[in-house]
């Protein structure tokens, strides 16, 4: 960790230390991007975990749930805890922004029924069957993709290992040309951050890069609706009764959740798991000696990372949580990266521990209606690929600390700078 780094933290610690309860925030991007925003989450773990976040320059106002049996509570009650507003606290400007498009729906934002018929349309692609027929084919790809990696020399292990794998997925989900899979790489950056930060450069930028994708899928369901059905998601949509005719924003809505969902995630957590290791070197001690421990390790790193560090809601009536009202139409953010490490649900919850009892008593795939619908997939390529680096490297090698994500959903890496010292 360089001096800059450290310093952005202990400052950030003091802050929360010291602020009012009511002044506290815990969306702030540059936290998130210096691993800094810790202290905020045990302070409202310990002493609001039900907090009122004021409407500030960035955010209009939104409450905080942040201990686990909290989140789960308003997770699975969709009933008062609406998504048909959005899944993701917006800034002012990226409201502002949307606002100037025609709005669409993906299933993830919508409440039953209507999310129920377009989940069920696209979740055959991820359901077990299909899982164990591609999983050969993601073994081939994640031995191809490790043996090519030079040794003994520094290299980006989001680029060359995470990026690439699971964008080889989920262009086979898509049928999406292998290619050019990597667009779907790009795009999912595009949409998750903000103009500065990731390849975005402004608004504008991202709307030619949206439009791109958009008329790219359009043309892939023109396709789709000429052939015969076929077992990819733009087919499945494309044919199935009750998304044949989803309007071009409803689709492009889903395209996007599809993507973001089947790349972000997995690809942080595989980074995650390489970023745990070195800081646990007791803990790769551990899974280089019983190698059976991988399924274990790859459920607490899902946990210890939480790729996605909030989901958010709009309450669609008052609601009492812990003394406080939330009132109808009020902003309500779960954030899983909060709940994860909640003393009170899980022992040691700040510890990285391969072997922990109960390793997927975590919260970062959600719950109720709106439970990850690739969670399977993304177990399947962690796993995969974790059984193909111990048969080839003795140790993938921290070179120092990441480039982390500038963004308080999206919780990942922008770099992870390894170097793989010999092959076994």
């Amino acid at each position: 960790m360089d001096d800059g780094s450290l310093d952005f933290k202990q400052a950030a610690a003091a802050e929360a230390a010291s602020l009012p309860l009511e002044a506290l925030n815990p969306a702030q991007a540059d936290l998130f991007a210096n691993d800094a925003m810790w202290p905020i989450f045990d302070r409202l773990r310990k002493e609001a975990p039900v907090h009122w976040t004021a409407p500030n320059d960035e955010y209009d106002g939104f409450w905080s749930v942040s201990r686990y049996q909290d989140i789960m509570a308003v997770d699975t009650n969709h009933e008062v805890f609406s998504s048909a507003d959005g899944i993701v606290l917006q800034t002012r400007e990226a409201k502002a922004e949307a606002d100037k498009r025609p709005r669409g729906n993906s299933f993830i934002a919508m409440d039953p029924p209507g999310h129920d018929v377009q989940r069920k349309t696209v979740s055959p692609a991820v359901a077990p069957q299909n899982l164990h027929a591609m999983s050969p084919l993601i073994r081939e790809r994640a031995g191809a993709i490790l043996d090519a990696l030079p040794i003994g020399e520094e290299f980006d292990w989001v680029d060359k290992v995470s990026k690439e794998l699971t964008a080889m997925t989920l262009a086979t989900l898509f049928d999406y040309p292998q290619e050019d899979r990597r667009d779907l790489t790009f795009w999912s950056d595009m949409f998750t951050n903000a103009p500065g930060f990731g390849p975005a450069k402004s608004w504008a930028h991202k709307r030619e890069q949206a439009d791109a994708c958009f008329a790219r899928f359009d043309q892939l369901w023109a396709d789709r609706i000429a052939a015969e059905p076929k077992f990819d998601l733009i087919s499945m949509m494309a044919h199935a009764e009750a998304t044949k005719d989803l309007s071009s924003t409803d689709y492009h809505s889903n395209v996007v959740l599809l993507i973001i969902g089947g790349n972000d995630t997995t690809r942080n957590t595989i980074s995650g798991s390489v970023y745990a290791l070195n800081k646990n070197p007791d803990q790769y001690d551990k899974l280089r000696g019983n190698p059976s421990l991988i399924p274990s390790m790859v459920s607490e790193t899902i946990r210890w990372q939480t790729p996605l560090a909030h989901m958010a809601r709009t309450a669609t009536q008052d609601f009492e949580l812990h003394g406080k009202t939330i009132r109808a139409g009020d902003r309500v953010a779960m954030w899983y990266v909060s709940g994860n490490r909640d003393e009170a649900q899980i022992e040691s919850p700040n510890v990285y521990q391969v072997d922990r009892e109960r390793p997927r008593n975590h919260l970062s795939f959600g719950f109720g209606i709106h439970r990850c619908v690739g969670n399977r997939l993304a177990e399947l390529q962690l796993t995969i690929i974790w059984e193909e680096i111990l048969k080839r490297f003795p140790e993938v090698r921290l070179v120092r600390e990441p480039e982390r994500t500038h963004s308080v959903f999206v919780k990942g890496y922008e770099t992870l700078p390894v170097v793989i010292p010999t092959r076994n």
